[in-house]
């Protein structure tokens, strides 16, 4: 008989949870900068074509879908002294800073030839990114049983996270200038930003404590069956899938808004100031209307006003930059809550998988959790590229400037509001069809799931 986790409370100590919570340092970052900036980049430092730009940023997570699940049966498969997870936050530590310095290096190339140099180094980057993120992520379930406490530990991480986000977003394209020089250096500064925060979550998890079973799954397809046939998971994977691809469209996007329809790239800044300055006071707030309404019920709230934020921002035109801001203020509280609530809740899938059959399989249902994230992320740059690269939009350089025609234009206040408010109406409905609530999870599973394989 396995123990129901949900009945097992093991406290996290502080120390754990802020070595942990670090970590977040470079998930945040590399997700947010490529996002905001490396569409931009190539369409208008290395003059490549829109449609092409948003391919090259797009191609490198296909191959996530093959090395993430990969990595996480290898992590689960681990044993060491320092546990299943943490020998490969170094080995990802060794490869992501150096590629993604080399990514933003700004090669003398231009056109297509440049987007070769990017596409290949960011392939590199997002190996590096996937040794690191899937472990990382299998952690918090293996750390507690507790199905609140796992939303508590999550709350540290998401402060790291917001804080991440708050350079990346903000401080990044200060750091760029929209010059070739400027995104060189800031490729530089935030690769030892990630080696610092690789390191740190490291050492800072040595003492981290261990809950559920210790058993491996016999084999990737075993695993891959499992995450299939958890429908708890396939349900978590759409809703979270559709909030990360409208978000990957507003970070994509972002820069355009600032330099097209808000007239001052400098902008993309305060706009992202905007976006993660909830996260930085909302994270007890929410964690409250976690155990008030459920998570699932937070959830809702939160995709919500996140819709609702998207919608409003289609009045930029008529009302001003600075109503624009306040827009992006109510996305940014349910962006929140939904960052927050997405990874509290795969904690409980793997730790509701792990009672019920008593193996370790977590990394794998992160490595899939992972490479769809990434890829949809990424997805939104190419959506924004191409909804672009349909409208006219005209690549160049900065010693190039061209004038936009007005559908291009448009295609920006587009790609900025109703496409994300679509697309997040679709995680609001997956959403309601999620059903592993505390109720669920408090009780007891003395059986394995059946298997969703058929019969040999």
């Amino acid at each position: 008989m396995v123990t129901p986790q949900a009945t097992t409370h093991t406290p996290v100590p502080t120390r754990v949870r802020l070595g942990y919570g670090v970590g977040s340092f470079c998930t945040a970052s590399f997700s947010t900068i490529p996002g905001l900036l490396l569409l931009f980049y190539l369409t208008d430092i290395l003059a490549v074509p829109a449609w092409l730009a948003g391919v090259v940023v797009f191609a490198p997570k296909v191959w996530d879908l093959v090395i993430n699940p990969l990595v996480g049966q290898w992590s689960d498969r681990t044993v060491s002294r320092w546990g299943p997870r943490r020998p490969w936050l170094l080995a990802g530590a060794a490869v992501l800073p150096l590629a993604f310095a080399l990514t933003f290096a700004g090669p003398p190339l231009r056109g297509a030839a440049a987007a070769g140099y990017v596409g290949l180094f960011f392939l590199i980057a997002a190996t590096g990114y996937a040794l690191y993120e899937v472990p990382y992520k299998a952690m918090p379930a293996e750390m507690t049983g507790d199905y609140h406490e796992r939303t508590s530990l999550l709350q540290w991480r998401m402060i790291f996270i917001s804080l991440a986000i708050a350079l990346s977003g903000i401080i990044a394209p200060t750091i760029a200038q929209k010059s070739l020089a400027g995104y060189r250096s800031m490729g530089m500064i935030f690769a030892a930003i990630l080696l610092v925060a690789m390191l740190a979550s490291f050492f800072g998890t040595a003492r981290a404590p261990m809950t559920g079973s210790t058993e491996p799954e016999a084999s990737l397809r075993d695993q891959l069956a499992a995450a299939r046939g958890s429908r708890p998971f396939i349900w978590l994977l759409g809703l979270s899938s559709a909030q990360n691809l409208a978000a990957g469209v507003l970070l994509a996007g972002a820069p355009y808004f600032a330099a097209y329809t808000l007239g001052d790239s400098d902008l993309t800044s305060t706009l992202f100031a905007a976006l993660v300055g909830p996260m930085l006071v909302t994270m007890p707030l929410w964690v409250w209307l976690a155990r008030r309404m459920d998570k699932r019920g937070a959830m809702l709230l939160a995709g919500s006003l996140f819709m609702v934020g998207a919608a409003l921002v289609a009045l930029t035109p008529l009302l001003g930059a600075g109503y624009a801001h306040a827009a992006t203020v109510v996305i940014g509280v349910g962006y929140a809550g939904l960052q927050l609530l997405q990874f509290s809740m795969l904690a409980d899938v793997i730790a509701h998988d792990s009672t019920a059959s008593g193996k370790r399989r977590g990394g794998v249902f992160t490595g899939l959790w992972t490479a769809v994230e990434n890829a949809v992320t990424a997805l939104g740059a190419l959506v924004v590229g191409g909804v672009l690269g349909a409208a006219g939009f005209i690549s160049s350089d900065p010693d190039n400037p061209v004038v936009q025609p007005d559908s291009a234009l448009t295609a920006i206040i587009v790609a900025m509001t109703a496409v994300p408010a679509v697309i997040i109406g679709a995680g609001i409905w997956m959403t309601v069809r999620y059903d592993l609530t505390a109720d669920r999870m408090a009780t007891p599973a003395t059986t394995p799931e059946p298997d969703p394989r058929p019969a040999p």
